[in-house]
């Protein structure tokens, strides 16, 4: 047997070399010191032959690469260093693959048929080499998020207890990490939603996957509805529905007609004077949450037509594109004809115009009357819709 063989040889050196032999496949400088965790005795007892020291405290074993390269050249049990002397002991390394091969190679790892399109545009974008700029990082990345992807949709989960089972790391689906950061945007390719971003974006795409963030505090107002379990009795009163209860247990829906405004002042209104008779009605409480959008989608989905009223202000046009862009809608009373016939109510518009997606006459008209004509203004007109 070889000196160097007796000194690297043995099986107690094995993980050692191991190590070694890993970083020279992957091209990285042996520069640096390799730790083993859980060292057995025999293993420290090598090391301490190996370099001349005497065992350290701990479990831990932490080995210098640059000092056993000086071992071997110094003492002349391998003139080569401790490169050369790993692949006498191992045998030559493969044939070096180039960079996109491997690259290639890493994306292999995400497998998942229903996001094919998705993954070739996510590695047009650039973007996995930024959150993971090797491509062993990027196909460990790929391999967790396809253990995620598999498992969506999920039933009705909280996403912290989701990310636990799927990862062992109830933080793994932060809005910080690498991993959300694609987890989320597979979620919105396999829900089909449009791109988008904020938090009440990011909780919509989760819940569209059954993947639920704040499941109690983000909310829909509703009125009107009886498909949903227990709100029977309800019926008649203004109920909010939270994010969880949608996801969990959906409301049994069919092709309705649903009334969408946007202040609470409407549903109260309805409440009050049309009771158990008001057809379905839903209010966004201004900008839509994750929970009014999911609704929305759900009445979208079982062919359902939504009716959109909202202020006739720039707020209320922004707030109305939101939802055009989202969910298909007709306007209810919310257009060109219906501002011009409102007459002078209102208090002067302010603020900066914005266009009206579903109506191109709608801005015009608005900058030129310059009345800002909120719902609480034309109540009666939404009400007499309702009641007929």
């Amino acid at each position: 047997m070889t000196r160097l063989h007796r000194l690297l040889g043995g099986d107690e050196l094995a993980w050692f070399v191991a190590r070694v032999r890993k970083r020279m496949e992957r091209g990285e400088p042996l520069d640096i010191a390799v730790t083993l965790t859980n060292a057995t005795e025999a293993q420290r007892q090598a090391v301490h032959r190996l370099l001349g020291r005497a065992p350290r405290p701990g479990r831990a074993l932490t080995v210098s690469l640059p000092a056993v390269d000086e071992l071997l050249r110094r003492s002349g049990a391998h003139p080569g260093g401790l490169g050369s002397a790993v692949l006498e002991l191992t045998g030559p390394l493969p044939a070096p693959i180039d960079l996109e091969t491997l690259w290639a190679r890493a994306f292999e790892a995400l497998d998942d048929p229903r996001l094919a399109e998705w993954a070739l545009s996510l590695r047009m974008s650039g973007q996995v080499k930024r959150l993971a700029p090797t491509p062993q990082d990027a196909t460990d990345l790929f391999t967790t998020l396809n253990v995620v992807v598999t498992n969506l949709p999920s039933p009705g989960e909280p996403i912290g207890r989701f990310a636990a089972r799927m990862t062992g790391d109830a933080h793994a689906l932060d809005d910080d990490r690498p991993l959300a950061t694609l987890a989320l945007r597979a979620a919105r390719a396999l829900s089909g939603l449009p791109d988008g971003s904020g938090a009440e974006w990011r909780r919509e795409v989760w819940a569209s996957v059954g993947l639920m963030r704040d499941e109690l505090s983000t909310t829909v107002i509703t009125l009107g509805f009886s498909g949903h379990q227990g709100l029977e009795a309800w019926l008649g009163q203004p109920v909010h529905l939270t994010l969880r209860q949608l996801v969990r247990d959906p409301p049994r829906l069919a092709a309705l007609d649903v009334f969408v405004c946007e202040n609470p002042v409407v549903v109260a209104t309805a409440a009050d004077h049309l009771g158990r008779s008001c057809p379905p009605l839903v209010c966004t409480s201004g900008q839509p949450s994750a929970a009014v959008m999911h609704l929305l989608r759900l009445i979208v989905s079982a062919r359902g037509t939504l009716h959109y009223h909202g202020d006739f202000d720039w707020g209320g046009i922004r707030i109305a594109n939101v939802l055009h862009d989202r969910v298909p809608f007709t306007p209810w009373r919310f257009d060109t004809a219906s501002y011009l016939a409102a007459g002078e109510v209102g208090r002067p518009l302010t603020g900066t115009p914005v266009e009206a997606r579903w109506d191109a006459a709608l801005a015009p008209a608005m900058s030129h009357k310059s009345r800002r004509i909120e719902e609480e203004l034309v109540l009666d007109d939404l009400l007499s819709d309702l009641e007929a």
